[in-house]
């Protein structure tokens, strides 16, 4: 009867947050833990992003990725605007740099503070102010909203600094069929004494079964010329 009531008083609190109501800041927190615990991450989308940036280099592209766990296929479709008649194209293995995981404090890492609520549509999202427990390097996280609905991270604020660079950035996140995706990340920073702004935008995101094997090969380099040597 007693696992019962809790669980009774759980899906209330549950319901209560889906309904607009504001739930209980450590109940959140317990819920933002079990769901990074349970987050599954795409093995193989394909997606476009956009970047730009101002500042030391300015510059403005928009690519096409596609990725299958470590390889990724990278097409640099538009540079400044205009479309490129032959893409470029580049290949790699690397992690996903902007998986939530990635970026997602935890309590082991992190001291989280509640600091409010702000409105998302139907229901409210959980704003802490977080502290590094321990001294973590340049960039640090000072601020986390967790979404009111999934648990997951929607925005996660963080500050960095060392020799001549000094800014702040967010990265927001959101849900793409059944993934948690990142959607927008904006930075702000002072490189030696300039301000200088970068700006990703991620859209388009597709999650295939499979990708053909070619999709990962470089094309073989040219035979060289058969013509003798002058």
């Amino acid at each position: 009867m007693k696992h019962l009531r809790a669980a009774s008083a759980a899906a209330a609190l549950c319901l209560l947050g889906a309904g607009g109501g504001q739930l209980d800041s450590a109940y959140v927190l317990q819920r933002y833990a079990q769901a990074l615990q349970s987050l599954e991450q795409p093995k193989v989308v394909v997606y476009s992003y956009t970047v730009s940036q101002v500042g030391r280099s300015n510059i403005e592209q928009r690519h096409r990725v596609y990725r299958r766990n470590l390889e990724v296929r990278d097409e640099t479709l538009a540079i400044d605007g205009i479309t490129l008649l032959r893409k470029i194209v580049r290949f790699s293995q690397h992690a996903d740099r902007y998986a939530v995981t990635r970026f997602a404090p935890s309590a082991s890492a992190y001291e989280m503070l509640f600091s409010g609520t702000t409105r998302d549509g139907r229901h409210l999202d959980y704003v802490y102010e977080t502290t590094p427990l321990s001294h973590s390097g340049a960039a640090t996280i000072d601020r986390l909203t967790i979404d009111g609905t999934t648990f997951l991270p929607r925005a996660v604020h963080f500050r960095s600094g060392g020799g001549d660079i000094e800014g702040s950035a967010v990265v927001e996140f959101g849900p793409s069929g059944k993934y948690w995706m990142p959607m927008l990340a904006s930075a702000t920073a002072r490189v030696g004494g300039k301000p200088a702004h970068e700006e990703i935008v991620w859209s388009d995101y597709r999650f295939p079964a499979s990708l053909p094997p070619q999709t990962f090969a470089a094309p073989k380099p040219l035979p060289p010329s058969a013509l003798p040597p002058i």
